[in-house]
């Protein structure tokens, strides 16, 4: 887990979140143990209140349960549930946004996918754009 917080939403928000990310990541998997409540806190010096508080909407949300002194597991189909609220909150609420940029800017989808494929554009590679403006030739 990333150990800086922001100030956009609350740490047990965060808490989730990042827990979350960890599920859909494989970092943890279907019957993982959590990471117990008190290393969290300590680790991340955040209170014990706060990561539990994050933990419980896990296990709200049914992707995580409690075994009483054990400590909390990953559910049994949680990445899949994950997967598929995470992809409809995506089309949702994000993809009208980036297609809205795309069609905008005119992009194309090999321009996308050529974009995505060579890594970002700070590289220094300069965008295609044809043939009309040919490199000049040194003398």
């Amino acid at each position: 887990m990333d150990r800086e917080w922001n100030d956009s939403q609350p740490i047990y928000r965060q808490v989730r979140d990042r827990v979350v990310a960890m599920i859909l990541d494989g970092v943890l998997k279907e019957g993982d143990p959590l990471p117990s409540v008190r290393n969290v806190a300590a680790e991340y010096r955040v209170n014990p209140l706060t990561v539990l508080k994050g933990y419980q909407q896990l296990v709200d949300e049914g992707l995580v349960e409690t075994r009483r002194g054990l400590g909390m597991f990953i559910n049994a189909g949680a990445r899949s549930l994950l997967l598929q609220g995470e992809r409809q909150k995506f089309l949702g609420e994000e993809w009208p946004r980036i297609h809205a940029t795309i069609q905008r800017l005119g992009l194309k989808a090999k321009e996308l996918l050529d974009g995505a494929n060579s890594g970002s554009p700070s590289d220094g590679a300069q965008p295609k754009t044809g043939d009309s403006n040919p490199p000049k030739k040194e003398r």
